[in-house]
């Protein structure tokens, strides 16, 4: 048996490129705008998470421009020892203020942060409940952390609790960890029921809003915010690929249990603090979220247009409410066949298949952004309605 023998016998990457219908890894020749350059050709961008249109923003650009200037391009080590900046301090006291949270702590990536706050709170002896839509990164922190695992299925709050109750009388510390904003099916996950059952089982709650914060909520604070449930959430992660126009990401809570992770946290002791630059980029949007509320305000027009364009035009988008939109095709073959239409019609959009999704319900996942215009919204209504009847999904 060889080691490689698996990737010598992985083709389907391989069979898709041969068949001309490969969507990924895709080279953008321009900024994560609205628009995008791929090939040379202008398309429409449908497939970002840029969701308050931030990445190009003078104000961003200009922050992170200055950061290079003062502290250079990296931290050359990780936070523990000598990557600590005073813009670090100064953005996790920023965020911890704008979450109405004791305090924040700043990971590299937003993968980092839930690997690396999973992994340092759940012990072997304890056990994690989980969404079975959570995100990959979720499910690599509990991994790592050799706890108990309890999955139910996704926001239904009957399994949930039916998991809940099998374990109640355990002598384990417990927490329910479970997305914000399904990343995938782009609903939210029913807060109130869940906060509920945690206070009737004494079991904590750990919220990914990755792509809550910058979305849900009269300010942008995400889903605890939107269900007016601030305080009842117990650790609350978020990151700045998306609404923050940088990379990165952060865990908010109680000081004490943000002190501890930040000591036990392996992958923040063992990795290379954010770059300058990139925390500087997230200083400036949270100025710009907390100045310019017109943004949100935007954002969830061109959702609303979206989602009841689509509707009318006969998509099936499943239960989405929120700038995530998928269109419903089914099979994965079928799926890379409207994604190449697209692609060749100047839309840029995002095939998710199995194992992203279950085998047979392949989407076209879109997401939109505040920038959006509507002349760019109504040419991607016209361009799906007319492919969308082409092979038959509508």
């Amino acid at each position: 048996m060889d080691l490689f023998d698996k990737c010598y016998s992985f083709t389907r990457a391989r069979d898709v490129m041969a068949s001309g219908m490969y969507p990924y890894f895709r080279a953008i020749q321009s900024g994560p705008g609205s628009e995008v350059v791929i090939d040379g050709r202008r398309m429409i961008m449908i497939g970002s998470n840029n969701y308050l249109g931030l990445t190009g923003h003078p104000k961003v650009i200009e922050a992170a421009k200055k950061a290079i200037d003062k502290y250079g391009t990296g931290c050359t080590g990780s936070r523990y020892l000598n990557g600590t900046l005073d813009i670090h301090v100064e953005l996790e006291a920023r965020l911890a203020k704008f979450m109405k949270r004791e305090k924040v702590l700043c990971f590299t990536t937003g993968h980092q942060s839930n690997q690396g706050a999973i992994s340092a709170i759940i012990g072997k002896n304890d056990i994690v409940f989980s969404d079975r839509a959570d995100h990959a990164s979720i499910v690599d922190g509990y991994r790592l952390s050799f706890g108990k695992i309890k999955k139910y299925r996704h926001n239904d709050m009957k399994d949930l609790e039916r998991c809940l109750e099998s374990e109640k009388n355990t002598d384990a510390g417990k927490l329910i960890i479970t997305d914000g904003v399904f990343s995938m099916e782009g609903d939210i996950v029913n807060l109130p029921r869940l906060v509920e059952l945690a206070a009737k089982y004494k079991t904590r709650v750990y919220v990914d809003d990755a792509h809550s914060v910058g979305v849900l909520g009269k300010h942008g604070r995400g889903t605890a915010e939107h269900f007016g449930l601030e305080g009842k959430v117990d650790l609350s992660m978020g990151t700045f690929s998306k609404s923050f126009a940088s990379v990165g990401g952060f865990i908010a809570g109680d000081e004490i249990v943000i002190d501890y992770i930040k000591h036990f946290a392996r992958s923040l002791i063992f990795s290379a603090s954010p770059p300058p630059a990139s925390v500087a980029a997230v200083l400036a949007s949270l100025d710009i979220l907390e100045s310019e509320p017109e943004r949100l305000e935007n954002l969830w027009k061109n959702t609303r247009k979206m989602q009841e364009g689509y509707k009318s035009l006969g998509f099936n988008t499943g239960l989405s409410c929120t700038p995530i939109i998928p269109i419903k095709v089914g099979k994965d073959e079928a799926c890379f066949a409207f994604w190449k239409l697209l692609f060749e019609n100047g839309i840029f959009a995002n095939p998710a298949v199995s194992p992203a999704v279950p085998p047979g319900e392949a989407i076209i996942r879109t997401s939109y952004m505040a920038t959006h215009t509507d002349e760019e919204l109504d040419q991607v209504l016209e361009i799906f309605g007319k492919l969308g009847k082409q092979i038959g999904i509508i």
